[in-house]
């Protein structure tokens, strides 16, 4: 029996033009320089740079004069160091210096791929064979950096897609809040992350998204305190800092107990390390709050935490209903600071307010983590790949804590021998839970294929298919990274399967596959070798 794969002809492609206004780090003395020269421009010289600034990016950037403050603001330990009260500045003046600290940056301009697709929270004035759905992407800029964006639209009958129009006026978030930490899973955390080697021992990048200020305090301390390692012999360790906190602590209260351990310590490499090591922990976990007057696809989530300053790849989305109906919205991502990756969840009820934290437990040390849409049996319940090669199934009590795992698919065919993985959360049918997964084989050639699992015991494998679903065709086999098609979520309407996919790590498509056809062809393949 054939599947109907059904490719649609709608592309997201990288649009250069979509930037955002990005925090530019200098270093100290070129800023005191460049604070010095603006100080120094008379009154009526700022106020007609300031016209010609506002005149050529008022329309690139919704308010970009409150930009240029917020990015003024975060120059306060220069004016320190030259002794300038920043208070008496005008305004014209802060927001001039503040654009010298700015830059723009095109969030998509080498690639926009690896999607995945949701039910958007609002279906109002809809036909009801029509659906409001959610895009993800990863889109990647300058440097390799990427972030999370969204595009919107509306699926019809047929499924063809309506895309909502795309907004210019990009921005990152409004406002970003730190965590309150539990001792205990920070603790927990901390442990996994000293056994498994995984944060190197020198400083953090203080060029960095939102490295704030307390991390430029510690840094320097532990530069100005080097010379008195011979004097002073007290250790530091997790413990030893840990203590001095209540059980639960505030991102402000663990900067200001390092910053008291620092100061009356002579500091090895290895308290070095040791206080990377919890920056780079606390830095994790925020929240982040969009404008309530910025359309979805204006909204960028670009890397905030050290863990994740070189990007924010593949989330997968999932609409998760819980026991008593409620909805959350999830992703699991991957951060990676350049040198380590973390698994880390997204949660949110309207794309407008998002939760970041991390997916702590012995498992959390691959990527490719897919959340399933509902509890099972009482426990949640995720999709991972932590050796790199197969596809394993864990449970939990505990959203964000996973400790252990068992296989549940090996390579078996030959267009899949070098790994296997999930693209995305599993879908849940009247048939089982339906996942489609990516597999790599000869060439290093990315196809995209399907199995079916039992709703109760996800252990128990109902089908899988003896070939791909999906092999890149010539057009989808040229880009960035060739062939590889990919994704990260899919979605069922109008008894299709839809599925958004990659094409080599440029751009991005979808296409619709016949639901009934899939899930009987899935049936008919009997109970394979897992």
């Amino acid at each position: 029996m054939q599947i109907t794969v059904i490719r649609k002809k709608q592309i997201f492609s990288p649009d250069s033009t979509r930037v955002i206004a990005r925090f530019l780090y200098l270093d100290d003395d070129r800023s005191a320089d460049i604070i010095r020269k603006v100080l120094a421009m008379p009154e009526e010289e700022v106020k007609i740079a300031m016209s010609q600034l506002l005149r050529g990016y008022s329309r690139r950037h919704r308010n970009i004069s409150l930009i240029f403050k917020k990015h003024f603001d975060r120059l306060d330990p220069i004016f320190d160091k030259i002794e300038v009260n920043h208070e008496d500045l005008s305004l014209a003046q802060k927001a001039l210096i503040g654009s010298y600290f700015t830059m723009e940056y095109s969030i998509e301009s080498a690639a926009f791929f690896n999607p995945s697709i949701v039910e958007h929270p609002d279906q109002s004035e809809l036909r009801s064979d029509e659906k409001r759905v959610i895009f993800s992407f990863r889109a990647t800029g300058e440097g390799h950096i990427s972030s999370i964006v969204f595009r919107s639209g509306i699926l019809d009958r047929h499924n063809n897609l309506l895309i909502e129009p795309v907004g210019k006026m990009l921005a990152e978030a409004d406002k970003i809040v730190r965590n309150t930490y539990n001792k205990r899973s920070f603790r927990e955390k901390l442990n996994e992350i000293q056994s498994h080697s995984t944060v190197n021992a020198t400083s953090p990048n203080l060029g960095a998204p939102e490295i704030q200020v307390p991390e430029n305090v510690i840094t320097t301390a532990i530069s100005d305190k080097k010379d008195e390692m011979e004097e002073k012999a007290k250790t530091i360790t997790p413990d030893f800092i840990l203590d001095k906190l209540g059980d639960s602590f505030t991102y402000g209260e663990l900067m200001r107990s390092l910053g008291a351990a620092i100061k009356d310590t002579a500091l090895t490499e290895d308290h070095i390390k040791i206080i990377n090591q919890m920056m780079w922990m606390a830095s994790s976990h925020y929240e982040i709050h969009f404008s309530i007057d910025s359309a979805i696809s204006e909204r960028v989530i670009f890397p905030v935490s050290a863990t994740e300053q070189r990007g924010i790849e593949d989330a997968r989305f999932v609409k998760f209903t819980d026991e008593h109906g409620e909805i959350t919205y999830y992703a699991t991502y991957t951060a990676y600071d350049g040198i380590a990756i973390m698994p880390k969840l997204i949660s949110t009820k309207d794309f407008y307010d998002f939760k970041i934290l991390p997916i702590n437990g012995e498992i959390a040390q691959n990527k490719g983590m897919a959340l399933f849409p509902r509890k099972i049996n009482g426990k949640y319940a995720m999709l991972c790949r932590i050796d790199g090669v197969n596809n394993y199934l864990a449970y939990s009590d505990n959203i964000n804590i996973w400790h252990s795992a068992k296989v549940i698919q090996k390579p078996k065919y030959p267009w899949e021998l070098v790994q296997i993985g999930n693209s995305g959360s599993p879908i849940e049918t009247s048939d089982g839970w339906l996942v489609i997964t990516h597999a790599v084989g000869s060439m290093r050639e990315y196809t995209l294929s399907a199995s079916l699992y039992d709703l109760n015991d996800p252990e128990i494998v109902i089908g899988r298919l003896k070939e791909p679903l999906m092999v890149p065709n010539e057009e989808e086999r040229e880009g960035y990274v060739p062939n590889v098609i990919y994704s990260c979520g899919s979605m069922i309407h109008n008894e299709d399967l839809i599925i958004p996919y990659a094409m080599s790590d440029h751009a991005s498509s979808y296409a619709t596959v016949n639901l009934r056809e899939l899930l009987d062809v899935l049936k008919a393949s009997g109970i394979s070798d897992s």
